[in-house]
């Protein structure tokens, strides 16, 4: 055989090759193919060609398995079987920045599916090779480690401590200061993977300064990239008051109050968030927001929005109420309890209705005009049906009965509570005669009107057991009122009355 048939032959298995891995690549980007690629056993195939010597079938070979491992976690458990990740990460050191890209995606479809998995990626030494390409001067390479970190970290905190262990955090704040939009999202994201788990893994992305390089990024133009610093600054924020008031000096108020007006969505969504996580802390957090309009900003986004983007607005109404009578007040004078009533009539998610029940609650239970407040919007009854409807959820009932009962308490606007006679279970309609009892003794109108709106004979007729603390609030108001009144309001007065004649 001549020189030049052997080079054609040469050829012709490059050619082969190549055709392969590009044809398996082009059908493993469409998932109804991912089944008979497994079973022809595709993965054993694939592995031999990382090795190659042509740089362009290494690379395909790893896009290949790169798409393979992100459908499921079965793939992606035949690819940590296949001992082909530390193939990879060998690779990721030695090859070019078309190769490391290709296997920091399969590093990353490996990891993305459950701890074990992102476990098998770390096992394997992957972390020193992804911050060696943190380092690249390619902005593609550092994007694709930065995304395959991120997935690793996001699983626990045990997997985003080992990532802070290899020493990502200095890196990833370096490359949300590059000027690639692509590369300050995914490392923005990365830092709130990492940061979400606990105080310290959090103190760590402080510590590093990225809360001023975050904050610089608010207003960007860039949807997307708002998302990950938005995310970033509550994941921050959530765990302790001490980096909540870092994030509040980093001056990101009042203009991140403005893209809760924002086209994107899940922008809005993440700056109520931001808010909510400050807020929950203390007052004095509550109150700097509050000076700065962030309720009534939050009460519009409210009304701007639909389901489930709605709930960390509604979450931050409560935190700001529970925290003092005044706080409460400024959530009523902004006309957050009209907006609230609202959600709970729109939303059919229960956990969105009990979260809104649980902030009237919050709102109600300070004083008696708290709960006035509260009660002229007409939300009893509604906290009552969501009480009693057996289809709501547990957590759902648990909250409407909560609410009901602390507002209860504080209640004495008679107009109010009087349907609540009618309608409410003894345990309920317990606090409701303990509002009468205190409420009539003092206000002779209301004396009055409960006798002609049907509310004393109503009273009369409640069974309660003799020395149940019903029974004395129940004796309590029967002696507002002349004996021969109560007498002719109890049930069977007028057979009574019919025996005498």
């Amino acid at each position: 055989m001549s020189q030049r048939q052997v080079l054609q032959v040469f050829e012709q298995y490059q050619k082969a090759r190549t055709q392969f891995v590009q044809t398996v690549a082009d059908l493993a980007s469409r998932p109804h193919n991912t089944e008979t690629l497994q079973n022809a056993g595709v993965m054993s195939l694939l592995r031999p060609l990382l090795l190659d010597a042509v740089p362009t079938i290494q690379q395909t070979a790893a896009l290949a398995l790169g798409r393979l491992a992100n459908y499921n976690d079965d793939l992606a458990e035949a690819v940590v079987k296949g001992d082909i990740l530390p193939q990879l990460v060998y690779s990721l050191a030695e090859q070019n920045r078309f190769y490391k890209k290709a296997a920091a995606f399969v590093l990353r479809a490996v990891a993305k599916h459950s701890p074990e998995l992102a476990q098998a990626v770390v096992d394997c030494g992957a972390l020193d090779a992804l911050v060696v390409s943190l380092e690249e001067f390619d902005p593609g390479v550092k994007e694709a480690a930065a995304w395959a970190i991120s997935y690793i970290a996001r699983h626990n905190a045990q997997l985003s401590q080992a990532v802070v262990d290899a020493g990502v955090v200095p890196l990833l704040v370096l490359c949300i200061q590059e000027p690639e939009i692509a590369l300050k999202r995914v490392a923005a994201s990365a830092l709130s993977d990492i940061a979400k788990h606990s105080l310290e893994l959090a103190q760590t992305v402080v510590d590093t300064g990225a809360i001023a390089h975050l904050a610089q990024m608010i207003l960007n133009p860039d949807a997307k990239l708002k998302r990950q610093v938005f995310s970033a600054l509550s994941q921050i924020a959530k765990h302790s008051v001490d980096v909540a008031e870092m994030v509040v000096e980093a001056e990101i108020f009042p203009a991140a109050l403005v893209c809760l007006k924002d086209p994107d969505e899940f922008v809005r969504k993440n700056v109520a968030t931001l808010i909510r996580e400050i807020t929950k802390h203390t007052p004095e957090l509550s109150q700097i927001i509050v000076n700065m309009g962030g309720v009534a900003a939050v009460i519009d986004y409210l009304g701007d929005s639909k389901g489930n983007v709605r709930l960390p607005g509604i979450m931050m109404l409560g935190y700001v109420a529970a925290h003092s009578e005044i706080l409460a007040t400024a959530v009523i004078v902004s006309k957050g309890v009209p907006q609230l009533s609202i959600c709970l009539e729109e939303e059919q998610d229960d956990h969105l209705k009990a979260a809104t029940a649980w902030a009237f609650g919050q709102i109600g239970r300070h004083t008696p005009e708290h709960a006035r407040a509260v009660a002229v919007a007409n939300v009893f009854p509604k906290l009552l049906k969501l009480y009693l409807d057996t289809e709501s959820s547990e957590d759902l009932q648990v909250k409407a009965k909560k609410a009901l009962k602390s507002i209860l308490q504080k209640c004495t606007y008679l107009p109010a509570l009087e349907p609540l006679l009618y309608e409410a279970p003894s345990n309920i309609l317990k606090h409701v005669i303990c509002q009468f009892s205190k409420v009539l003794p003092h206000d002779s109108k209301a004396r009055r009107l409960l006798v002609t709106s049907g509310g004393l004979k109503k009273v009369q007729e409640i069974k309660a057991e003799p020395g149940s603390a019903i029974q004395e609030y129940i004796n309590a108001i029967n002696s507002c009122y002349p004996e021969e009144i109560v007498r002719y309001y109890s049930p069977g007065y007028s057979e009574s009355l019919l025996e005498r004649i």
